[in-house]
């Protein structure tokens, strides 16, 4: 199959400047990159985009391939770079490796941990202080993270010097290709450690149980996360340890629920309660409060208790309480009342035994339009 042109492959013109080249290169890089992109084809579009950059961006390449395309008057082609271990430099240069080598002898910060922590609805409102019980790699007090046994030390990796890469260089028609792969011989350390640490057996670390005193602040909701600097895993080679982020989880109350800031509950009113009024005892979060129930009220309606929800986590004051109000038909009644009630309707010109259509029909004869 023919060979696309170069510059279209990086999508500018002709006349398109070092600058504009690399710019286009890097785009193509980021997008294609088999370490981010998992498509079939995208290994195949990275190194057509590789193989133009390396010839469009060198001066003495350009030049021959504005002249002759894609063959090379010397060689018969321009051929694409080997590939075979060289992902890992580019990936390095556009996604934060600072566009050298790894230096395998750098301090490194630990991993983070995560642990998910539940709690009842009352202690997350209210805070709560509590220990916690987590496992992590800490650094070998035997050998004091080195993974050497103790009077001893790693030696410097023969292979490749201390750098953690081997390098494969090959002579072609348009200079000298490098090529870096991770050093057999030490795994890419730098380092070879001929005597271990008989605790760790040369890994530099020992899992551990460590306790970690938590303080929950008032007001966290659940899913919330507590990050706790320094305390995740052990870093390498002096690098910094890692955080441990506390993940909340909330138990559901039974009798309040939560929506941000404000508290929901449901109280029950008696027929009577809700047609003549009353004053009735709420539960809150701290104690009871006295609620007055105006004369009159209808089911489902919603009072307010100001101040008495969650406190703001950032912030001042606490979010208010919503009581809804469920008016409760008995289930069960004795003849005196049964004769009461009637008495009731016959005085509010009301029918009963069937005569007055139900609240249902009369929303059905009410689609229906009959």
């Amino acid at each position: 199959m023919s060979k696309r042109d170069y510059y279209e492959v990086l999508g500018v013109s002709k006349d398109a400047s070092p600058e504009e080249l690399k710019k286009a290169y890097r785009k193509l890089a980021r997008e294609y990159h088999p370490d981010v992109n998992k498509a079939a084809d995208a290994e195949d579009k990275f190194k057509e985009a590789k193989e133009a950059y390396d010839v469009l961006g060198d001066d003495q390449k350009r030049s021959t391939y504005d002249q002759y395309g894609h063959v090379d008057p010397n060689q018969g082609g321009f051929g694409g770079a080997d590939f075979n271990g060289g992902f890992g430099d580019i990936f390095d240069m556009f996604f934060g490796g600072g566009g050298g080598r790894r230096n395998p002898n750098a301090p490194q910060r630990g991993n983070d941990l995560q642990y998910s922590l539940t709690i009842d609805f009352k202690e997350a409102v209210f805070g709560k202080e509590l220990d916690i019980t987590i496992p992590r790699t800490e650094n070998c007090d035997t050998c004091q993270g080195s993974g050497a046994k103790p009077g001893t030390k790693p030696d410097t990796c023969s292979t490749c010097k201390g750098s953690g890469q081997q390098e494969v260089a090959q002579n072609t028609p348009f200079g000298r290709v490098v090529n870096r792969r991770v050093c057999s011989t030490c795994n890419g350390q730098g380092k070879i450690i001929r005597e271990k640490c008989g605790t760790c057996h040369g890994a530099g670390k020992v899992k551990k149980q460590r306790t970690i005193h938590v303080r929950i602040p008032a007001g966290v909701d659940d899913g919330a996360q507590l990050r706790i600097s320094g305390e995740g895993e052990a870093g390498t080679r002096g690098g910094p340890s890692g955080d441990l982020y506390v993940v909340i989880r909330v138990r559901t109350h039974e009798f309040f629920d939560r929506e941000g800031d404000d508290i929901y509950c449901e109280v029950p009113l008696t027929f009577a309660q809700a047609a003549l009024g009353d004053e009735i005892e709420i539960p809150t979060l701290t104690e009871k409060v006295k609620l007055k129930i105006p004369a009159g009220t209808q089911t489902g309606t919603y009072f307010r208790l100001r101040g008495k929800g969650v406190p703001r986590l950032r912030g001042h004051g606490q979010g208010d309480q919503h009581v809804k109000v469920t008016v409760v038909t008995p289930s069960s009644m004795n003849d005196e009342q049964k004769d009461l009630l009637r008495q009731f309707a016959a005085l509010s010109g009301e029918h009963t035994h069937g005569q007055q259509l139900s609240i249902f029909e009369r929303f059905k004869k009410a689609i229906l339009g009959d």
